[in-house]
C-alpha cells in the first residue's frame, strides 16, 4: 500500500491511495472464511461450503466491502500519524463508476480531496468588549408588577369596552369571504381605536385592517393566518362583539405575595419589593452574560485570521447534509457556517493550547443540574434516586449518544469562554434596563 499527499495550494491537498493484491487479499479471504462458516446454501452442511464457491457467489461484493474498509481504516491513520490538521473527513473524488474492473483488476488507486485547516495566533491581547451590568429602575419594577398583576388577576365580562379591553366576537371580510371568531386585543390597535371603545355585546364595527393593526406580524395574531398571507390582506372589515373581557389586577396582598414566591416566603411589601428586584437583576444579569458570551465568540471569530477552503467546505457541508440542506442553501448561510467553523477551531486550540478538560463525570453532573432545574427539584429524595439515575442515564443514551456529546461540548465551550474572558480586556459598562433592551433588541 502506497499513500502520498499531494498539496495543491495552502488549503487543499490530493490524498492518494494505491492498493496491491497483497494489501486487500488477506481480508477478503478471512472475509470468505468467516462466510463459509455461516452460509446456509442447499446440499452443503452448515459450516461446511467449500470457500471456492462463496467466492464465487460473494466475491466481488466481498472485495468491495473489504476494500472500503481498508481504505476508511488507512486514511484515518495516515491522518492521524501524520497530526494532519483537517476540515471534516477527506472526500472521495468522483470518478467513472465503470472505471474499476472488480472482477478481474488487481491494483487500484483511489483518489480523495482533503481540506487543510491552517495554524494561526489567537491575538487575546487584542480583543476587547463590554459587559453590561443593568441598573432596575423603578419603571422596569412597575413594568414586573402590572405584569404579574394582570396574570393573577381577575377576569370580567364588562357591558361597555375601555382601552385595553379584548373584545371577543366574528370577523368579516367586507368584500371577501373571510370570516372567523376572534380576540381583539385593543391594545394593539394603532389607528383609530376609539371606534372600538365604548362598544357593548352585539355592536358591529366597520374598521380598515391594515390601518387599525399596522403590521404584518399583528395582523396574523388578529386572524389566526400566516404572515405570507396577511402581507397582502387589506381593506374594510366588520366585528360584531359577542363579549367584553378585562382583566382586573390583583391586589397586592398576602395571598398574591404566596402566589409569586410561595406561602410565606415574603410578607410584606417591603420584602415584596426587595425580591422582585433581585429576581429582575438575576434575570438580566444572565441575558448580559449571554450577551457577553456572543460578543466575545464574534471579536475573537473577527480577530483571529483563519484561511479557510472555502469550495471544500461548501463541498463537505453539501455531502454531509445529503437530501437536508441544498447548495443553494449553503450559499445563503455560508457566512454563519463559516463563523460556527472557525469558533469551533479556536475552541480547540483554547483547549489543546491549555489542557482544558472535561470529564465524563462533569457531563453527567452538568445534565443532573439541568434536569433538577427543570422539575424544579432543589434536591433528588433519596426515595427517588434511583429512579431519577435510571432516567437521568437514558437521557445520555439518546439518540444514539449525541445528549451526551451536546452536553459535553456545552460544557466545553463554557470553560473555554471562562478561560478566555480571562485574558481579554472586559470594561464594565452601566447602562438602564430600558438602554439594555434596545441595545440587544
Amino acid at each position: 500500500m502506497n499513500i502520498t499527499l499531494n498539496q495543491t495550494d495552502g488549503n487543499n491537498a490530493s490524498l492518494k491511495v494505491n492498493l496491491q493484491e497483497a494489501d486487500y487479499a488477506p481480508r477478503v479471504d478471512e472475509q470468505i472464511k468467516e462466510y463459509s462458516k455461516k452460509a446456509n446454501i442447499k446440499g452443503f452442511r452448515p459450516g461446511k461450503v467449500p470457500a471456492g464457491l462463496i467466492r464465487k457467489m460473494y466475491g466481488k461484493g466481498i472485495l468491495v466491502e473489504s476494500i472500503n474498509q481498508l481504505l476508511h481504516e488507512s486514511v484515518n491513520n495516515y491522518i492521524k500519524e501524520n497530526k494532519l490538521r483537517i476540515l471534516g473527513e477527506p472526500l472521495p473524488e468522483r470518478q467513472d463508476e465503470n472505471a474499476i474492473d472488480w472482477d478481474n483488476q488487481k491494483e487500484f488507486e483511489f483518489s480523495y480531496a482533503v481540506g487543510l485547516l491552517p495554524e494561526f495566533e489567537l491575538p487575546l491581547d487584542k480583543v476587547s468588549v463590554e459587559k453590561y451590568n443593568i441598573e432596575v429602575d423603578q419603571t422596569t419594577v412597575d413594568e414586573a408588577y402590572e405584569q404579574m398583576q394582570k396574570q393573577f388577576g381577575k377576569t370580567t365580562n364588562p357591558e361597555v369596552s375601555e382601552a385595553n379591553d379584548y373584545l371577543y366576537g366574528d370577523l368579516k371580510q367586507v368584500e371577501g369571504e373571510f370570516e372567523t371568531k376572534t380576540l381583539l386585543p385593543l391594545n394593539k390597535v394603532v389607528a383609530g381605536a376609539d371606534k372600538f371603545v365604548g362598544v357593548k355585546p352585539g355592536d358591529t364595527i366597520t374598521f380598515d385592517i391594515r390601518e387599525a393593526f399596522g403590521d404584518d406580524a399583528a395582523l396574523a395574531h388578529v386572524t389566526g393566518l400566516s404572515k405570507d398571507v396577511t402581507k397582502d390582506l387589506n381593506g374594510q372589515f366588520t366585528f360584531t362583539v359577542e363579549k367584553i373581557n378585562r382583566t382586573e389586577n390583583a391586589d397586592m396582598d398576602q395571598e398574591f405575595f404566596d402566589k409569586i414566591f410561595g406561602k410565606d416566603n415574603v410578607k410584606t411589601q417591603e420584602e415584596f419589593d426587595a425580591k422582585v428586584r433581585e429576581v429582575i437583576k438575576d434575570n438580566y444579569d444572565r441575558e448580559a452574560e449571554n450577551v457577553l458570551d456572543r460578543t466575545v465568540i464574534d471579536q475573537l471569530v473577527d480577530s483571529a485570521s483563519i484561511d479557510v477552503p472555502q469550495e471544500f467546505f461548501k463541498r463537505w457541508l453539501t455531502a454531509t447534509n445529503e437530501g437536508k440542506i441544498t447548495p443553494e442553501q449553503i450559499d445563503e448561510f455560508y457566512d454563519q457556517y463559516l463563523k460556527e467553523l472557525k469558533w469551533s477551531m479556536i475552541r480547540n486550540k483554547v483547549v489543546e493550547d491549555n489542557d482544558i478538560k472535561v470529564s465524563n463525570e462533569d457531563v453527567v453532573e452538568s445534565a443532573r443540574q439541568k434536569m433538577m432545574a427543570q422539575f424544579n427539584m432543589p434536591e433528588v429524595p433519596a426515595e427517588m434516586e434511583e429512579t431519577f439515575n435510571n432516567f437521568l442515564d437514558n437521557h445520555l443514551k439518546q439518540n444514539n449518544g449525541r445528549n451526551f456529546v451536546n452536553e459535553y461540548e456545552a460544557l466545553v465551550a463554557e470553560k473555554v469562554l471562562a478561560f478566555v474572558k480571562e485574558k481579554i480586556k472586559v470594561t464594565e459598562k452601566t447602562v438602564s434596563a430600558e438602554e439594555f433592551r434596545n441595545l440587544v433588541a
